[in-house]
């Protein structure tokens, strides 16, 4: 009898332990991130005025949201290097690190990414665009009018090619076709809160 309440208290132990684990590194980045109570929507076609920040404005915008201690950030570094690669000749890209508890230079941001492109520092930016989570996806066109702000992939490490949403953003814009048609799984925001950027 003391071996089978042994045995049903260890295989509750095991069973709890997996579903910590899967809950911390799986199941809550699955979850849409709250809105904050302050938060202002900011509304596809608005202008969004980065006169002061972004230099180059003869091409399009393409703005990443990215935090190094959020994992949804982390897991998706690969796809945007690989979309800067392929598209840094037709789109402006920038990264904007949003975190309060950590110093980083540009130096190791423009590392992670393999690229040499401009980083910044500056929450007001996210404001402007209405990002409350990363990472996040904001395209504006050539004049600057927000076209997409998003997500990246419905999966975490950006696998899914036919929920690729900030690729087909930008390939839409670049070919000049009607804005695309996405659902709530590419608008509403996953990841990390703003402003400490945890889940």
């Amino acid at each position: 009898m003391g071996k089978k309440i042994l045995l049903g208290l260890w295989l509750t132990i095991i069973f709890a332990a997996i579903s910590v684990l899967f809950w911390e590194n799986e199941y809550k980045y699955s979850l849409p991130t709250p809105i904050p109570k302050n938060h202002h929507d900011i509304a596809m076609g608005t202008l969004i005025d980065l006169t002061e920040k972004i230099s180059e404005k003869s091409k399009p915008i393409f703005i990443h949201f990215f935090n190094p201690d959020c994992p949804c950030s982390r897991f998706n570094v690969p796809h945007v290097s690989e979309l800067i690669k392929k598209y840094g000749d037709r789109i402006n890209f920038n990264i904007v690190v949003l975190n309060k508890e950590k110093n980083f230079t540009v130096a190791e941001i423009q590392q992670k990414f393999n690229a040499d492109i401009p980083v910044f520092f500056d929450e007001a930016i996210a404001e402007k665009c209405g990002v409350f989570s990363t990472p996040q996806a904001v395209l504006l066109d050539a004049s600057q009018k927000l076209y997409y702000r998003g997500n990246y992939n419905k999966t975490r490490y950006c696998t899914d090619a036919s929920t690729n949403f900030a690729q087909m953003a930008i390939d839409s814009l670049i070919h000049r076709n009607n804005n695309p048609s996405f659902d709530a799984l590419a608008l509403r925001s996953y990841g990390c809160s703003l402003p400490k950027c945890n889940k």
